[in-house]
C-alpha cells in the first residue's frame, strides 16, 4: 500500500538518537508538522532536535492527496453561525498565511507546485452553497458558484475558490529536511517531565513539541474525547480524466478528485477507524462505471484526526502543561493545518505573540455534539467482548478485512495481524 508520492520520490535518511542529549526544543513526530516545525526553529536559530519512532514521512503525510488550500469543505457558514465573524476571519487569514509561506518556499523546491482551482461541491441541496457564499462575503473572502463541473455525474454545483494549488509533499519535505537535526528510529515511549525516553536514548529538554498526528500522552488535554479518526482512500488511475482543477464532496464520506501530472487521483469511500465503510471497493466501483478505460496504479489509504468543531488543535497541550505543546486535529486539511501550526509553535516556544493562538488553543471550550458521539462511541467499544484490546485505554479491537489489521474505533489505533502498531494514540504493539 504504497502511494504514488512514495514511489517517485526519495528522503533522505538520518541517524538513531542514542544515549542522554540535551536540547532546547524536541519536536516528536517526524510528518509534515514536525518538519515544517523543525525547519522555522532552526530559521529563528532555535536549539533543536525532532524524533522519529521510524521513517520519516510514512503515516497521514504519505497518504495525502496534496491540496494547499484555505477552502475546507463548507466550514465558513458554520464558523460564522457558531462562533462569529472575528473567529471566522481569523481561522480565514492564519490559512492565507500558510498558503502564502508555500507559495514562498516552494518558488525554490523543485516539488510539482502548481496552481489550481479548488471547488467544494454538493451532490444535493444548493442551498448550503449559497449559505458558504454569503458567509464568505461577510468576512471577506472571494469565491463564486460554479452550476456545472467536468465530473462524470450531476450536482448542485459548487463553491469555488480560485488560485489555490496543489504539490508533491515528498519532493517538498526532502528539500526542507536537509540539514535539520532530525533523528529516525527513535520512538518515545513515554515523558517523564521533559524527558522522552526511548529503547536508545533520554532526551531532555526545556520545551517539547507532541506532533504525533494523535496526541498520545493521556494525563492531560483529554485527546480521547476531543478526537476521533477517519480514514479514507485513495487511487491513482491512468486514462481516466484531466479535471482540471481539485474538487471535493461537502460530505465527509464523498469522493475527492484532482490530476498529478498523468494521473487522477480519486479518493473516497470513507469511515470511522473501526467501522466498516466503502473503502477501495467503492472507488472501484465508481472507477468501473465512469472510467471503464482507467488502469489503477496506486492505492493508499490515510487517516485524519477530526476535532470536536473542525477547528485544529494547536499550542500549550493542556492549561497545566507548561512549556508542553502539541497540533492535531487537521480534519483532512493537513497542508495548510501542518504550516499554520509550524508557524504558530515556533512563536509559542519563542514566547512570541500569534494573533492565531487564541482561535487553535487546545483548552477552549469541548461542550460540542461531537463530544458526546466521541463518548458514547468510547463506552461502547470499551464494554465491547473482544479477546483483542488496544493498549491505549483499552477498548475493543475490530478486525478489518479490507486492510488487515485490527482497528480501535475509540480512537483509530491500528496494529497489523501479529499486533504492531500502525497508527497511534497506542504507543506500543499489542500482545496478540
Amino acid at each position: 500500500m504504497t502511494s504514488i508520492w512514495q514511489k517517485d520520490s526519495k528522503l533522505p535518511s538520518f541517524p538513531q538518537q542514542k544515549g542522554k542529549q540535551k536540547t532546547g526544543v524536541l519536536i516528536i513526530g517526524g510528518g509534515i508538522t514536525g518538519i515544517l516545525t523543525a525547519y522555522f526553529l532552526k530559521q529563528n536559530h532555535v536549539d533543536c532536535m525532532l524524533v522519529e519512532k521510524g521513517k520519516l514521512c510514512n503515516g497521514t503525510t504519505a497518504g495525502t492527496t496534496a491540496k494547499i488550500t484555505v477552502q475546507h469543505g463548507l466550514l465558513y457558514h458554520r464558523l460564522l453561525k457558531n462562533d462569529g465573524i472575528e473567529f471566522a476571519q481569523k481561522y480565514l487569514q492564519a490559512n492565507q498565511h500558510a498558503f502564502a509561506s508555500y507559495e514562498a518556499l516552494c518558488q525554490t523546491i523543485d516539488c510539482d507546485f502548481v496552481y489550481q482551482d479548488n471547488y467544494v461541491y454538493a451532490m444535493d441541496s444548493r442551498k448550503k452553497l449559497e449559505q458558504e457564499l454569503v458567509a464568505l462575503q461577510k468576512i471577506g473572502c472571494s469565491a463564486a458558484f460554479c452550476a456545472h463541473l467536468p465530473l462524470p455525474f450531476p450536482t448542485a454545483g459548487a463553491v469555488m475558490f480560485p488560485h489555490q494549488a496543489q504539490f508533491h509533499p515528498l519532493k517538498f519535505l526532502a528539500a526542507i529536511a536537509e540539514g535539520l537535526p532530525i533523528y529516525e528510529n527513535t520512538f518515545v515511549k513515554q515523558l517523564q517531565g521533559n524527558t522522552a525516553i526511548t529503547d536508545t536514548a533520554e532526551i531532555t529538554a526545556d520545551q517539547v513539541i507532541v506532533a504525533t498526528h494523535f496526541p498520545f500522552w493521556n494525563r492531560h488535554g483529554s485527546y480521547f474525547l476531543k478526537l476521533y479518526q477517519h480514514r479514507s482512500y485513495v487511487l491513482a488511475l491512468e486514462h481516466a480524466q484531466n479535471v482540471n482543477g481539485m474538487y471535493v464532496d461537502a460530505s465527509k464520506t464523498g469522493l475527492s478528485f484532482r490530476n498529478e501530472k498523468s494521473y487522477l487521483l480519486l479518493g473516497g469511500g470513507g469511515h470511522r477507524t473501526g467501522k466498516t465503510g466503502g473503502n477501495w471497493t467503492a472507488l472501484r466501483h465508481f472507477v468501473k462505471q465512469y472510467y471503464p478505460q482507467a488502469k489503477e496504479c496506486c492505492a493508499w489509504a490515510a487517516q485524519d484526526c477530526m476535532s470536536l468543531d473542525a477547528v485544529p488543535y494547536i499550542g500549550q497541550y493542556s492549561s497545566r502543561t507548561v512549556k508542553l505543546y502539541t497540533a492535531t486535529g487537521f480534519n483532512k486539511w493537513g497542508m495548510t493545518g501542518a504550516m499554520l501550526s509550524a508557524q504558530l509553535l515556533c512563536d509559542l516556544v519563542q514566547g512570541k505573540k500569534n494573533d492565531f493562538s487564541d482561535a487553535f488553543s487546545p483548552s477552549r471550550g469541548i461542550l460540542k455534539p461531537q463530544l458526546f458521539v466521541n463518548g458514547f462511541e468510547t463506552i461502547k467499544n470499551f464494554l465491547s467482548f473482544s479477546g483483542k484490546r488496544c493498549p491505549h485505554l483499552g477498548c475493543a479491537l475490530k478486525w478489518n478485512p479490507t486492510e488487515h489489521s485490527w482497528d480501535c474505533a475509540c480512537h483509530g489505533s491500528r496494529f497489523d495481524e501479529s499486533g504492531k502498531l500502525l497508527n497511534n494514540p497506542a504507543n506500543g504493539d499489542c500482545n496478540f
